[in-house]
């Protein structure tokens, strides 16, 4: 086993809240330059831009397929898979719960790129909008599909669990609980962790190229993917959050 470093959470340029240089070529060499060796793409609502940046990066840089769903009652969740078919199932069931067209006078352009940087196509959905869909429907569908279900940025009022709901729900069935790059790994597992109920990982939440790696989580384990950092959460057969 040995230490990787992880930023589950970055978005593309296919997030209309992201800059247009989050271009997979450019996310995949920041990560280069920063040491980082597992990312996750989590872009709002959708998956669509998680192949591109697969086929962009190297050997060296695992690339986890994500999208960061916003509930019902707005709270964000992170769902990370190691298959992207899974991830697209995922994305399926959101767009068949998620109302709106994205007007980009307002919100931005939302680019679906290829592997090379260029734009394809643009998505008319509104992205950045909440779904239908309750958050404790979202967890039981990413973790029914094989997936890790994170609660996103729970220090944060805005779109955090907690700041949405008061509480962390205790019959949902989480992976674990974010934290941004402004909270500290111990302060977020004193505030945050439901009495160790609940592993903190943080993570930069990336709209920005220089964004990346602000916050990361160092993982020990046998090999980068999600069923090896899922028991990094679970602190299962050795492996387990190192910082």
């Amino acid at each position: 086993m040995r230490e990787y470093v992880c930023d589950l959470h970055i978005h593309t340029c296919l997030s209309p809240c992201a800059s247009l240089d989050m271009s997979p070529r450019r996310i995949v060499a920041e990560a280069g330059m920063k040491g980082i060796d597992v990312i996750g793409i989590t872009d709002h609502n959708s998956a669509e831009n998680v192949a591109a940046v697969r086929e962009s990066a190297d050997r060296k840089l695992a690339v986890l397929a994500g999208l960061e769903v916003t509930s019902s009652e707005e709270v964000h969740v992170l769902a990370l898979y190691d298959d992207l078919e899974a991830a697209l199932d995922l994305q399926d069931l959101v767009y068949r719960n998620l109302p709106g067209e994205n007007d980009e006078d307002i919100f931005g352009i939302q680019p679906i790129v290829n592997a090379d940087d260029e734009v394809e196509g643009f998505s008319e959905r509104l992205l950045i909008g909440a779904t239908t869909l309750p958050f404790k429907e979202i967890v039981g569908s990413i973790r029914s599909g094989g997936g890790l279900a994170l609660a996103a940025h729970v220090d944060r009022e805005a779109f955090g669990v907690i700041g949405q709901l008061g509480f962390v729900p205790p019959d949902t069935e989480l992976d674990g609980l974010e934290i941004s790059q402004a909270t500290t790994r111990e302060h977020g597992l004193k505030e945050y962790s439901m009495e160790g109920r609940y592993q903190i990982i943080r993570s930069s939440d990336a709209h920005r190229p220089e964004d990346i790696g602000k916050a990361t989580t160092t993982f020990l384990l046998e090999s980068p993917g999600c069923v090896e950092i899922g028991m990094g959460l679970r602190n299962e057969a050795g492996r387990r959050v190192v910082a």
